[in-house]
């Protein structure tokens, strides 16, 4: 008998159909077969629909915590490599994710836990986890340059922003801060002047947080410079070039005790609207620059990072004082 052939490796080019033979053929060499999906693509709206009638958004952000869900079809994916490089997609069941080493199969993924480790037919190695409202915001698609994470953290502090509180947003750009306005449990209409920026906020926030968040979320397209429409709001959150010249309506629709706050580029921008806020009636008044530095930590070697990330804004915040 003659010896026999040795298996034909895949090609190079691991994103052409040896590529696809290779990942066929690993998934068949396993002991426990994956579990049964559809293997037909779907479009970004329909698998984002398919995750909406699970009763959860697109992005896996279910009411309360995730628990034990494991991964399925319309599902927001972060993808991370061994360098911490990570990867924002939609898991589409049949679909392929491509990297500079290759295909990874979405299908190996379905109907796993968070964690999970993937493989390219390169041999580089993934880690699949849901992304946190913070990973969202840095990689989520976008109109307008967005408040980060380092400021939006305090904002929701210092406005101290709860479930139910009505909220004005004014400059909602690419939705970053409606985001986070939403998540903290708030009922939030927007002014925003463009079309398309407010278009890409609701999509922004229907994909992450899902249709029940959407619908505590309205985006108007008018100028807040010119006015305010609204009674009886809990908070005012502007991200303006000018958010002075909201100062002299705010008192008109924010109750007592409430709180106006703004996230300003420039300490230009900062001190004017200090100065509208000293003309009254309000108290309490402060703006901050919040720096974030990381931390280098491996064993006994502990010390600063060096690179941090320094300015990117300031934030002022002050309360109402009754009529």
């Amino acid at each position: 008998m003659g010896s026999a052939r040795p298996a034909a490796r895949p090609s190079a080019d691991h994103t052409g159909r040896a590529g696809r033979r290779a990942l066929a053929a690993r998934r068949a060499s396993r002991r426990q077969p994956p579990p049964a999906a559809p293997t037909r693509r779907v479009s970004d709206e329909e698998a984002h629909r398919t995750a909406a009638d699970r009763g959860t958004p697109a992005g896996g952000a279910a009411p309360g915590r995730h628990g034990d869900r494991l991964f399925a079809g319309g599902d927001l994916v972060l993808l991370v490599d061994r360098k911490d490089r990570s990867y924002l997609r939609r898991l589409e069941p049949g679909g392929f994710f491509h990297s500079h080493t290759g295909l990874v199969a979405w299908d190996d993924l379905l109907g796993r836990p968070e964690g999970s480790e993937l493989r390219s037919v390169g041999g580089t190695r993934f880690r699949a986890y849901r992304p946190t409202l913070s990973d969202y915001i840095v990689k989520m698609k976008r109109g307008a340059q967005v408040i980060y994470p380092k400021d939006l953290g305090p904002m929701l502090l210092f406005a101290d922003i709860a479930p139910g509180d009505r909220v004005l947003e004014s400059g909602v750009g690419s939705g970053a801060l409606s985001l986070a306005l939403l998540r903290a449990g708030a009922d939030v209409v927007g002014y925003e002047l463009r079309g398309d920026f407010a278009r890409r906020a609701r999509k922004n926030v229907e994909e992450f947080l899902g249709s029940a968040a959407a619908g505590r979320y309205r985006v108007e397209e008018r100028d807040c410079y010119e006015g305010i429409d609204l009674q009886d709001l809990d908070r005012i959150a502007l991200d303006l070039p000018e958010p002075w010249q909201v100062v002299p309506h705010a008192p008109g629709c924010l109750r007592p005790g409430g709180i106006l706050i703004a996230y300003t580029p420039s300490v230009i921008q900062a001190t004017r609207l200090r100065e509208a806020l000293e003309r009254g009636p309000w108290a309490l008044a402060a703006t901050v620059e919040v720096l974030q530095r990381g931390w280098y930590v491996a064993g006994e070697a502990v010390r600063p990072e060096h690179r941090m990330v320094a300015h990117t804004g300031f934030v002022t915040h002050a309360r109402l004082l009754p009529a």
